[in-house]
């Protein structure tokens, strides 16, 4: 039994998992990761940006409100919510501007510890796998493209190119339907509470990553539970019990 009174039982390649909220019974197919804050802490760069940008405006901000208004939102939903003191026109062109400059400053990222080993394993057991993304698509490519990642995964869902993002389910559910997977064999990593709504709502169990958010935060939101990066041996006991025959 683990700190948090969960027990993994597994027959046949399936892992049940008795909860205190619980139990979940389900073979993996397939492990769904968000980007920014996820395979890599971009956080950091974003805020600089965002900030440098609304102190010209007059609008300073500070953390605090960077992690209720921003973080994880798609740049529409910032323009309506942050950005209100400028027409649609002015407020897309700002946002434009803002994803403009954090591609020319990213170059040179890192991949979040430990996800070297997860993709080996994800490798080894044959499991799917997607990026699920409330970032632009040049965005998510220059990322990918940064980390040396375009090959890793089967497909990339660009929550801007649906009718609905993040926290709707509909990019994990997009997600699920790419891969032909059903929403009970697959889990997913987020950072952010609207992330982890999405793929909850979606069906998808998962795992908060708490690059930008306490792992309480997180967990309020839906998560499992959380970690810091892909080291974790918690991840690493809990993921061994689902594919373990």
């Amino acid at each position: 039994m683990d700190a948090d009174g969960s027990v993994a039982v597994c027959n046949n390649g399936t892992a049940t998992i008795f909860t205190n909220e619980g139990t979940l019974t389900f073979v993996l197919n397939a492990i769904l990761f968000d980007l920014d804050g996820t395979l890599v802490n971009t956080d950091i760069l974003h805020f600089a940006i965002w900030q440098e940008l609304l102190r010209e405006q007059g609008k300073p901000i500070d953390r605090p409100f960077y992690n209720e208004y921003m973080v994880g939102h798609r740049n529409e939903a910032i323009v309506r919510d942050v950005l209100g003191h400028l027409s649609q026109e002015a407020g897309m062109n700002l946002a434009n501007r803002k994803e403009a400059l954090f591609r020319e400053r990213g170059g040179q990222m890192k991949r979040l510890e430990g996800l070297n080993e997860l993709l080996s394993w994800r490798s080894h057991h044959h499991l799917a796998t997607a990026v699920v993304t409330n970032a632009p698509r040049d965005n998510a490519e220059m990322m990918l493209t940064a980390l040396d990642l375009n090959h890793c995964f089967d497909t990339v869902v660009i929550s801007d190119e649906l009718p609905q993002g993040k926290p709707h389910p509909l990019p994990y559910q997009t997600a699920l339907e790419r891969l032909s997977i059903a929403a009970e064999g697959a889990i997913a990593f987020e950072d952010t509470p609207l992330g982890i709504r999405s793929a909850v709502g979606a069906g998808v169990v998962t795992i908060g990553m708490s690059t930008t958010h306490s792992p309480e935060v997180l967990q309020d939101a839906g998560a499992e539970f959380a970690i810091a990066d892909f080291c974790s041996e918690r991840l690493w006991q809990w993921l061994e019990a689902k594919v373990k025959s």
